[in-house]
């Protein structure tokens, strides 16, 4: 008894699938499908360009203060214990970093009580933090902000859809289906720059910390500085 076995043409199934691919990729263009989104994207787009400044410009000035040459202290060290306080406020007072204009504060302090010199140094501190963190608080506010005007685009789109299939009584699928993914591209766009946004400000808190802590361990060696003639 004779068997036949019909092999299918792959060929075929090949190309009906490259087709496809191709004929997916031409429907769906970034640019196109992000401008079907309506005028609500503008805000999405001014809200995406404000994040993106603010995360690279507070990245460099943030990274600007954390550059902590390893020997300043030492050298801090070496001048105060030689008496030559001058040379160790000069070599702050040139040093553009928040650890040497913290350092620079308790120099000038010196010969008065360790609690008032610590508190000068902690006054300039706190400035210091506050230039670090400027402007963080946008990258907060874009990161909860930005998601709500998607969704707000997304029930302007749907009223506008409904309202639409209730003055045309076109049910069909194909013109519902449409108008919600369209309708849906505002919502997806502001979790996006939502998450860039909430991503970029734990980001830089995070190096803001750093530097605080560097900020910390130094006032607290200064301190130990002041109190070793002492001991």
């Amino acid at each position: 008894m004779a068997v036949l076995l019909q092999v299918p043409d792959t060929s075929k199934l090949i190309n009906a699938a490259t087709n496809g691919l191709q004929q997916a990729s031409e429907k769906i263009n970034l640019w196109s499908l992000l401008d079907k989104g309506g005028w609500l994207m503008y805000p999405l787009y001014f809200l995406f360009a404000a994040a993106i400044f603010v995360f690279f410009e507070r990245l460099i000035a943030i990274k600007k203060a954390s550059r902590i040459d390893l020997n300043f202290m030492n050298i801090i060290r070496d001048n105060i214990m030689t008496g030559n306080v001058t040379a160790a406020r000069n070599l702050a007072k040139n040093t553009d970093n928040p650890v040497a204009r913290m350092i620079d504060k308790g120099i000038q302090r010196i010969g008065k009580p360790i609690d008032n010199i610590e508190k000068s140094m902690e006054n300039v501190g706190k400035l210091e933090m506050y230039k670090m963190e400027r402007n963080l608080s946008i990258l907060s506010l874009i990161a909860g902000i930005a998601p709500m005007f998607g969704f707000l685009g997304t029930i302007v789109g749907m009223i506008q859809l409904f309202y639409e299939i209730n003055s045309t009584g076109n049910f069909e699928l194909s013109v519902i289906a449409g108008g919600i993914y369209v309708k849906m591209i505002t919502s997806a766009s502001g979790l996006i720059i939502g998450l860039v946004a909430y991503v970029g400000y734990n980001f830089l808190s995070t190096q803001v910390d750093k530097t605080a802590n560097k900020m910390e361990a130094s006032s607290a060696e200064f301190i130990d500085i002041l109190q070793e003639p002492t001991r």
